[in-house]
């Protein structure tokens, strides 16, 4: 690291191999100061023998590292704000009047044509204002004053800009693709593997539920396909041979083969910026009425210039009210602080997509939550498997587990887990899987018919039967257990039995929530009434209904927002997700269901509910936030009108002290909402 700093990119790769070590728990790389923060597990000897054993050379880092490393753009926005900072004073100390004020009133011309093609566009805004500061400065040949306002105008947007990039690359980035795996097509046989094994002209094969990885040529299958994320159309848009699909889409039904044509990150990455930049929906109501309402002052600032200069006949005084406005410092405050939520959100493990959604949550009195993965732990395990025909355990849980893995649910998890502890390998031997939402999964193997779901989809919907001589051992199936279960050729086969583990944190995090101003909390499940009500006992919910389809959770959100409630909707699996979409807020746990999460507006991450804690404490700060910068650009603001008029300062400092103080009050927008222990 001998010299003046440490290449971005060398910074990367050292930030990468630090950040995948396992006794490592969180790394930060100063390129400038040629030295690094880490924090880890274990003896001090074993950290520096791994650092020692570090090269720049040796470390292969993932195409994703640097496509989504800002490092390089927060850079670039720091050297744009000290090399503005060093002009200025430089040209003060060595450039003679003549030529710093030639300079001036060159620099003076881009806010004058501002605000004239405003005009010309006939729109009075805050452009007018500017560019009418620096025109009537110029005027009376107060260079001075020009110069220190375009500095400190220069000064916001640089700052305006770089918080908004950086927060918006901040959440592109938790927005990216996760998918560590895919299924590859190989000669007609399928075999999980590696993201990064995939090459360009591979064929994966996707099914319903699925983020597809990839940009690529669909040439197999058909399926429905939720494109909003990246071209904004708001229904599934059908999809067969010879279709085209994007990476970070959603396929909501159907099951497609793809041929990869693209396996670079960058595009998908880009799209989402965009998508994140042009999307409205990001805008919170607090946000768009600042920009209204500061649009609308600027006419009350002319009218107020005006009236001073009439009443006073003294161009000084009319210029103080000229030379402070509310609307520069409500455009850039409040938009800063509701974008620098969103990136504090981030550091706590919460994806927010818009600044909408953390003012309903902080509006919200109702949340209801899905049971499995979200109150209950989202790793539920197998406990038992209680066999009805003649056939080995082994063999039964190699059958659910071979039709299981293909579906992104925490009670297929368990299943797969179960026989991977057991060491149970299999090939594939099944046809086509069918998944049939909130109910089970379809499948042929070896000629047979094999199903695998709730009771109702099992016995009601296909019509299969207890074996004869088995009633019994039916009737008598352990009843703290979910139960799931297998048959073959509609006669049952199997019950596996899933303990689902209650979070340790649930009944304080639903206590704590209470706490945070929620009025309701209700728990919607579609397990029976005698487990829903056990755990609905434990957690200490207000309410609680079972046996709920997906669409009845849905139709359960209506109702409540019909009632007159702000509702939130917390789930994680596919069936959740008409309820997420209904919601006001929907909010999926973190490693749920890829279309759960492709839905909700917000993510937490899946160790903890106190996530849910956070981002309620949060949203409501914000909005306290959001008013006191109100209370303080309009105090301010209206005092430097008040003394400017009354000739107790002049304009110059009235300039001076309005930008200095939207300055401040922007930067202090940038600050944590949260301390590090109440988080």
């Amino acid at each position: 690291m001998a010299g003046g700093r440490i290449a971005l990119k060398d910074a990367d790769i050292l930030q990468y191999y630090l950040s995948v070590q396992p006794s490592v728990t969180m790394a930060k790389v100063y390129e400038r100061k040629q030295d690094a923060v880490i924090c880890y597990r274990g003896k001090r000897e074993d950290m520096l023998k791994l650092l020692q054993r570090f090269s720049y050379d040796k470390v292969s880092v993932p195409e994703h590292v640097w496509q989504n490393s800002g490092r390089e753009e927060n850079r670039s926005y720091w050297d744009k704000l000290v090399w503005k900072t060093l002009f200025h004073v430089g040209q003060k100390l060595f450039l003679p009047a003549p030529v710093r004020d030639l300079r001036i009133a060159c620099m003076s011309a881009k806010y004058i044509r501002k605000g004239i093609r405003a005009l010309l566009d006939r729109k009075v805004e805050v452009a007018v204002l500017d560019g009418t500061a620096v025109a009537v400065s110029l005027l009376r040949r107060d260079f001075k004053t020009a110069g220190s306002v375009m500095y400190l105008l220069g000064i916001g947007e640089v700052l305006e800009e770089w918080t908004h990039k950086k927060s918006v690359g901040n959440l592109a980035r938790s927005m990216a693709l996760q998918i560590s795996r895919v299924w590859l097509l190989t000669d007609g046989k399928e075999t999980l593997v590696d993201t990064e094994q995939v090459k360009r002209g591979d064929r994966i094969v996707i099914r319903m539920g699925n983020v597809i990885p990839f940009d690529g040529t669909v040439t197999a299958g058909s399926g429905a396909v939720n494109q909003a994320s990246m071209t904004g159309e708001p229904l599934p848009v059908p999809k067969e041979a010879g279709g085209y699909v994007y990476a970070g889409t959603v396929l909501e039904e159907g099951e497609l083969t793809v041929q990869v044509k693209e396996t670079s990150g960058s595009n998908k990455y880009e799209r989402i910026v965009r998508m994140i930049e042009e999307s409205e929906r990001l805008k919170s109501s607090v946000e768009g009425d600042a920009e209204h309402l500061a649009d609308r002052l600027v006419s009350y600032t002319f009218l107020g210039t005006a009236l001073t200069y009439l009443l006073t006949r003294n161009v000084s005084k009319a210029l103080s009210v000229l030379m402070v406005d509310f609307s520069c410092a409500l455009k850039l405050a409040i938009p800063i602080a509701v974008l620098s939520a969103i990136r504090e959100a981030s550091t706590r493990q919460i994806t927010v997509k818009g600044g909408k959604f953390l003012e309903k949550t902080a509006q919200a009195d109702t949340i209801l939550f899905d049971k499995t993965g979200t109150l209950t732990k989202a790793r539920p395990v197998v406990t038992e498997i209680v066999p009805f025909i003649r056939e080995s355990r082994e063999n039964l849980l190699c059958i659910a587990a071979c039709l299981e893995e293909h579906f992104p649910h925490s009670m297929a998890k368990a299943v797969v887990h179960a026989a991977q502890e057991r060491g149970i390998t299999h090939e594939e031997m099944h046809s086509k899987v069918e998944y049939i939402v909130a109910h089970g999964i379809s499948s042929t193997v070896d000629g047979h018919k094999v199903i695998i779901g709730s009771y109702h989809f099992v016995f009601e919907d296909e019509g299969c039967r207890v074996p004869d001589g088995m009633k019994d051992r039916f009737l008598s199936l352990p009843e703290e257990y979910s139960h799931l279960y297998m048959a073959i050729d509609r006669e049952l086969a199997a019950v596996i039995c899933i303990e689902d583990p209650l979070r340790e944190e649930a009944e304080a995090a639903v206590r704590k929530l209470r706490s945070a101003g929620f009025c309701r909390i209700i728990m919607l499940t579609g397990d029976s009434e005698r487990t829903a009500g056990s755990i609905a006992g434990r957690v200490g919910v207000d309410e609680y209904h079972a046996e709920v389809l997906p669409e009845d959770k849905a139709r359960f959100v209506e109702t409540e927002k019909a009632a007159g409630h702000s509702v939130i909707m917390v789930g994680d699996g596919i069936n959740d997700s008409p309820a997420l979409s209904a919601a006001d807020v929907g909010i999926a746990v973190s490693d749920g269901a890829q279309i759960a999460r492709e839905i909700a507006d917000i993510t937490i991450d899946a160790d903890s509910l106190s996530g849910l804690v956070t981002l309620k404490l949060l949203s409501v700060r914000l909005m306290d936030r959001v008013r006191k910068n109100y209370r303080q650009i309009i105090g301010i603001n209206s005092v430097l009108i008040l003394l400017g008029i009354s000739g107790i300062i002049q304009p110059t400092f009235s300039a001076l002290v309005h930008n200095i103080s939207t300055l401040a009050i922007s930067l202090n927008g940038m600050k944590n909402l949260l301390d590090s222990d109440e988080a």
